[in-house]
């Protein structure tokens, strides 16, 4: 078995994938509240010797942790995060963690994302306002006063995306376990008036996707050198028997 062959396409599918998260990374590079997907790559060894070949595995995906730029709106329910936490919402895919604090008052006084999703407070709950209370105040711990009365809570949680996590909409994530919410608030608050932007840096991955398609069409020629000598050595062994 020509092993050669296995490593490039094994390198292939590896860098299509990488391929694929770049592109969607420079796609949402002004998306509110998108959190840049990265891949991670392990060896794989065919064997214990030695002269064991190495495969590259199809690699795991996870979320990069850098905060995005925070800018001012002046907007009452738009929100930011300071510090490693969640907003939560409630969708028909189950609870969603974003980084989007664009939100909206429906008539009946919900507070909902952009695309109508529940907010959720600390405790889980759908977030009801007052809509004849004027305008919502929100204090740095996410407590929501109207006409100085408290009426509610924006809940801030802690949530670790597992590997191969899902994305529901422009920046949301599908929560596979409960995000818990935030206890200790150190370093951890509510802007109101801001948004956080996306933390993809356009130029480094404009710069990493022309690296990945150079590595590709090295990898596809070497691909076509080797069964260029393949052919030409059976064409070889062929006419000297």
């Amino acid at each position: 078995m020509d092993t050669s062959l296995y490593v490039s396409l094994s390198s292939q599918v590896a860098l299509e994938r990488r391929l694929n998260t770049i592109a969607n990374n420079v796609a949402n590079a002004n998306t509110t509240g998108f959190r840049a997907g990265q891949i991670k790559f392990e060896e794989v060894l065919d064997g214990v010797d030695a002269s064991a070949p190495s495969y590259v595995n199809e690699g795991q995906s996870y979320l990069s942790p850098l905060t995005g730029s925070v800018t001012e709106t002046g907007a009452s329910l738009d929100f930011a995060i300071q510090g490693d936490a969640w907003f939560a919402a409630e969708s028909p895919a189950g609870t969603i963690v974003t980084r989007d604090g664009r939100f909206k008052m429906l008539d009946s006084g919900e507070l909902v994302t952009l695309e109508g999703h529940a907010v959720l407070d600390s405790g889980g709950s759908p977030i009801q306002l007052n809509p004849a209370g004027g305008r919502p105040e929100v204090a740095k711990d996410g407590i929501i006063r109207q006409d100085e009365r408290l009426v509610s809570s924006i809940g801030l949680f802690e949530y670790q995306p597992a590997e191969e996590f899902q994305r529901f909409g422009s920046s949301g994530i599908i929560a596979e376990t409960e995000p818990q919410p935030v206890v200790d608030t150190a370093g951890i608050g509510v802007l109101q008036g801001f948004v956080e932007g996306s933390n993809v840096n356009p130029i480094d991955e404009m710069s990493k996707l022309i690296i990945v398609h150079r590595t590709f069409d090295q990898i596809a020629a070497s691909i076509r050198d080797t069964e260029a000598s393949k052919e030409e050595a059976i064409k070889t062994l062929g006419s000297g028997s």
